[in-house]
């Protein structure tokens, strides 16, 4: 009986030490996502994003950033260029904990689409092509959701194979 109960509890302090892992801390465990964490370091939002929140992050992977002209994510890694990556980085990221099953109720209850406020204060627009999720940034880009619902303690990442850009 007295190692059960310590089992439970060795299991309950990992499941809760992993729901307080912060935004940042699940995107640096991930090696599809080192570029992001690069960026996010670059434009000093770490301590943003490890902040209480709740955020929802859409995240784009190193293939994601790769897919921009080339020269793009070296130029805006810079000093010099540090507002306008913060610009981008925080056009990714929505106020609120909106996990998959909210981002659909969302576009079901907008009749197909849903409009999301940046924290940068651009828009993405959420909508539903071919059974998957994606965002349509302010210049017409679009970005498919490929995974959802990375769970943090201040919030959800939501995976996505394009960098979306505001105007």
């Amino acid at each position: 009986m007295k190692m059960k109960f310590l089992l439970t509890m060795l299991i309950g302090g990992v499941i809760s030490a992993s729901a307080q892992k912060t935004i940042v801390d699940v995107a640096v465990g991930s090696t599809a996502h080192t570029t992001l964490v690069a960026a996010v370091k670059a434009a000093d939002l770490v301590s943003t994003l490890q902040s209480a929140g709740p955020f929802t992050v859409f995240a784009p992977t190193n293939e994601a950033f790769a897919k921009l002209p080339t020269g793009t994510v070296e130029t805006l890694l810079k000093p010099e260029n540090k507002a306008t990556l913060a610009k981008i980085l925080t056009y990714h990221v929505v106020a609120g904990n909106l996990d998959a099953a909210a981002v659909l109720k969302a576009i079901k209850d907008g009749k197909g689409k849903v409009t999301l406020k940046a924290v940068s204060g651009g828009t993405l627009t959420a909508s539903i092509k071919d059974g998957k999720v994606i965002l349509t940034d302010e210049k017409g880009g679009i970005a498919t959701v490929t995974a959802t619902d990375l769970k943090a303690g201040n919030g959800v990442i939501h995976v996505i194979d394009a960098v979306v850009l505001p105007k």
